[in-house]
């Protein structure tokens, strides 16, 4: 069976084609950035409107890219929620719409559980059961994994999402949009000795998270340095701030996941989702796990960030198992994972 994924749940459009039995054919992304970077962060109104321009295209260009035409689309998935809603029912009625114009079933996908499934795209796919790291620019997750639609959620972030303080941190110290790969990129030249923020809610027990007191600490060390400097800074004290920043939310990402392995018993760890293509947290994360006998499952960089490819993965999944959406289809800003239908028997025992 032949997947067409659309994604459009933000500020990036993604189209792709998955076959059951041949793999992921094709797949593209197109990035909003350069729009939204005017303003700092994503402009809903326009999001939606990019969306309408680029979709259509971009199913071409996969198409076209798989040799096939839209006769050999078997089935549509479309990202269904949560996300913006304007964003969301642009994909929704094409998706659905393209379905019924082809005569084939179609099913809405939950973003999340797009990203939590995109590491099984890879030849060195994880098998269930797992704890995942769902951490982007609106969640931070832990979530144990027993099985396709089989997902308890362990602890997430009471307030800002690790991405979200990425980007609103950036934005305190001047970088420009988008925020979190530019904070990273600076904090490569940062010293790590310099300044040494906290951790927080890793003294306590639970595996909740909260980042926007991390924000606020970078926000009064940066107007410490300003006094220091007679009002300004220079790029190396920009830079050991971002540094620390970092440090900061990747240590605590690392704690938590290594406690939410202990707490199940689980081994094996996938971290999916933007923030999951930081290389620091990579290195860290492999590195903590593999001292304990653990493993880290990532999807290559391309598939962390939103996608087409993940969302027709997962339809895939849904699809197989028998799921459709009928005509009135319903888009939904917020979805809780935990509402999905299971698709497998649960896997408890590791393998």
């Amino acid at each position: 069976m032949r997947v067409l994924g659309i994604e459009t749940s933000c500020d990036e459009t993604g189209v792709a084609l998955y076959d059951g039995e041949r793999g992921l054919l094709a797949h593209a992304v197109y990035s909003q950035i350069p729009i939204h970077a005017e303003y700092g962060g994503v402009v809903p109104e326009l999001a939606s409107r990019d969306h309408v321009r680029k979709a259509l295209p971009l199913i071409r260009q996969v198409l076209d890219e798989a040799g096939l035409t839209r006769e050999d689309i078997d089935a549509v998935a479309f990202t269904a929620g949560p996300g913006l809603i304007g964003a969301l029912l642009v994909g929704a009625a094409l998706g659905r719409s393209l379905a019924w114009a082809l005569g084939v079933p179609a099913v809405g996908v939950h973003h999340m559980e797009g990203h939590l499934l995109a590491p099984l795209l890879e030849d060195s796919a994880p098998d269930f059961p797992f704890v995942a790291l769902l951490v982007s620019g609106g969640h931070t997750q832990l979530v144990d994994v027993t099985g396709v639609g089989r997902y308890r959620i362990l602890g997430e972030s009471l307030d800002d999402a690790a991405g979200e303080a990425f980007d609103k941190t950036a934005k305190i110290l001047g970088l420009p949009y988008p925020g979190g790969p530019a904070l990273s990129r600076v904090a490569e030249q940062g010293d790590p000795t310099r300044y040494r923020f906290p951790r927080p809610m890793t003294d306590r027990p639970g595996l909740d998270f909260s980042f926007s007191g991390l924000k606020t600490f970078a926000l009064n060390t940066l107007r410490e340095a300003e006094a220091e400097g007679g009002g300004g800074i220079d790029a190396q004290t920009r830079a050991d701030i971002a540094r620390a920043f970092e440090e900061a939310v990747v240590d605590t990402l690392v704690i938590k996941c290594r406690r939410a392995l202990r707490e199940t018993g689980r081994r094996r760890l996938v971290l999916a989702g933007g923030v999951s293509a930081n290389r620091r947290l990579r290195a860290r994360m492999g590195e903590a796990l593999a001292a304990e006998g653990g493993e880290a499952h990532y999807p290559r960089p391309e598939l962390c960030t939103d996608n087409g490819a993940m969302i027709a993965y997962a339809g895939w999944q849904r699809l197989a198992a028998g799921a459709s959406e009928p005509l009135l289809f319903k888009p939904r800003a917020r979805w809780p994972m935990e509402a999905l239908a299971p698709l497998t028997p649960a896997i408890e025992t590791e393998m």
